[in-house]
């Protein structure tokens, strides 16, 4: 008999499950081992890293500035390149080699080295779920980390995963809204359609406990603001795998830079 149970999951509970669910993918635990992963700096991929590294057994990081460009509110002032005035420098993405950690590289550094098994992870903007469409803001004049992965993905047929929270769902087309943003005459960022294996939290607790996960519901206040009741549906084995995850990590701490 179908069970059904629900979770009030937080922006910072969802960045945290999606994480974990990383490391059940075999092609990355594989290439993890074997071959290289890149997982590109955003506040998502911040919590991949960290899971990630701890995975391998390489824990001294911090995901304190793993951003290159942020939503922050207006109160927020940023530099033209997106960050904090006051941020230190970057120390680039985590690029992972042979099982190590191989600090100070980014995907401008390996992108041309990478090859068929390695992976790309990249988070996103805008998710369209019915149609599995992915945005990636674009405010740098050559394109961003996105262009120099695309270059090992399209050339080389290096694996792209989009780590990506339901809060960032839109309705619309994203090619369309793409081509508007990207007109000549229009002003702010531009957008880019990019295709890859999106994880969200549904697809994360699917991947976990092979349980189906819907969301149902979503707000709040008070700290709940972005916000998703997730129905999971599945077996008893099911949800209690799913359970085992889900619950631990609920009471996440919010963001913080």
């Amino acid at each position: 008999m179908e069970m059904i149970k629900q979770y009030l999951i937080t922006p910072a509970a969802g960045k945290r499950l999606i994480a974990k669910s990383i490391l059940y993918k075999e092609q990355i635990k594989q290439a993890l081992k074997t071959g290289t992963v890149v997982i590109i700096a955003g506040t998502t991929n911040a919590y991949v890293a960290e899971e990630t590294l701890d995975y391998i057994g390489q824990r001294d990081y911090s995901r304190s500035g793993f951003v290159r460009g942020i939503t922050l509110p207006p109160s927020y002032k940023l530099t033209e390149a997106g960050r904090l005035p006051d941020e230190g420098g970057f120390a680039g993405d985590v690029v992972i080699i042979n099982g190590k950690w191989e600090k100070g590289l980014d995907i401008f550094a390996v992108a041309d080295s990478l090859k068929k098994g390695d992976v790309i992870i990249k988070g996103a903007n805008a998710i369209n779920m019915l149609s599995k469409q992915a945005g990636i803001l674009i405010g740098h004049p050559k394109g961003g980390t996105i262009m120099a992965a695309l270059r090992a993905v399209a050339g080389r047929r290096v694996s792209l995963y989009l780590p990506v929270g339901v809060e960032k769902r839109i309705p619309g087309d994203i090619t369309e809204i793409a081509n508007k943003l990207n007109l000549e005459n229009a002003a702010g960022l531009r957008l880019l359609p990019v295709y890859g294996e999106i994880i969200t939290e549904l697809e994360a607790i699917n991947i976990i406990s092979g349980a189906d996960a819907e969301l149902v519901s979503a707000g709040g206040v008070c700290g709940a603001e972005g916000s998703c009741w997730i129905a999971v549906s599945g077996s008893e084995r099911q949800i209690e795998k799913a359970k085992s995850v889900i619950e631990p990590l609920l009471n996440e701490p919010a963001y913080k830079l």
